[in-house]
């Protein structure tokens, strides 16, 4: 069989699921000249043409307007070099949308089961840099960085299984504060050393680096717990305020003085 080399606007558009029109107004702006026009008039496009028409869609789908893209095409750039930088854009965004379809998920089973919503863990996916900025301030670059590239080698089952274990964690806090169960307790303290092995199971923190100031880590982020709303709200119990947030800071200082 002989193998086709030029393909006819029709077929392109069929293939791309797009419109003659759209291919003719782009070969008008020169983004996708046709490699040959026949006796009829009718535009045919060439393998070259294809990929370049590939990477016309790519650019399109990340949100670059036509002038944009038409200055990404006229770099001296070889296609498979290009076409790489583009698999790697699109990898990030599997990732990304990977990430918010498990927060999604997430959202729908708490609500299925009527339990307390996780703010933190509806959002993930959505930004995942928002945090940059304060963990470089806190912990240095290396650190977000470690720690980003360790979220984003897990899949959406593996990450999806995480945030269920951070969940189980912050809605068993607040159970034992709500409880009245002492900070110094049996219960309180099962509950630090659980919360202790998650944060040192996070590569890129101080308390997963040979070496580091665990205890100062601990006491640091249980302190934070209350001066900050946006964490201190993942340990509110019922009657609001500051009081859940206190009682893991109050937990954590004990077991960080006792066995850190």
């Amino acid at each position: 069989m002989e193998q086709i080399t030029e393909w006819s606007i029709q077929q392109i558009a069929r293939l791309t699921g797009t419109t003659s029109r759209t291919l003719r107004h782009y070969g008008d702006l020169g983004l996708l000249p046709p490699s040959s026009v026949g006796a009829n008039g009718y535009r045919h496009y060439d393998e070259a043409s294809l990929v370049r028409l590939q990477r016309i869609l790519l650019l399109r789908e990340l949100g670059l307007g036509l002038p944009q893209i038409a200055a990404v095409l006229d770099r001296d750039v070889p296609a498979q070099e290009a076409l790489t930088t583009h698999l790697h854009w699109l990898q990030e965004e599997q990732t990304r949308l990977a990430r918010q379809i498990a927060s999604v998920r997430t959202t729908i089973e708490t609500l299925r089961g009527g339990e307390r919503l996780m703010a933190e863990n509806m959002f993930d996916g959505f930004d995942h840099t928002q945090y940059k900025d304060e963990v470089e301030s806190r912990w240095g670059a290396e650190a977000y960085a470690t720690g980003d590239r360790w979220w984003r080698s897990m899949s959406a089952d593996e990450q999806a299984a995480w945030k269920q274990r951070v969940a189980d964690l912050s809605r068993d806090w607040v159970a034992a504060a709500e409880s009245g169960a002492a900070p110094g307790g049996e219960v309180a303290q099962a509950l630090a050393k659980r919360h202790v092995d998650w944060l040192t199971s996070v590569p890129g923190t101080p308390a997963s680096v040979p070496g580091g100031d665990v205890k100062a880590y601990v006491i640091g982020l249980g302190e934070m717990y209350v001066a900050d709303d946006r964490f201190g709200a993942n340990y509110a119990t019922t009657g609001g305020g500051t009081a859940g947030a206190e009682f893991v800071r109050d937990a954590l200082r004990v077991y960080a003085d006792a066995d850190l």
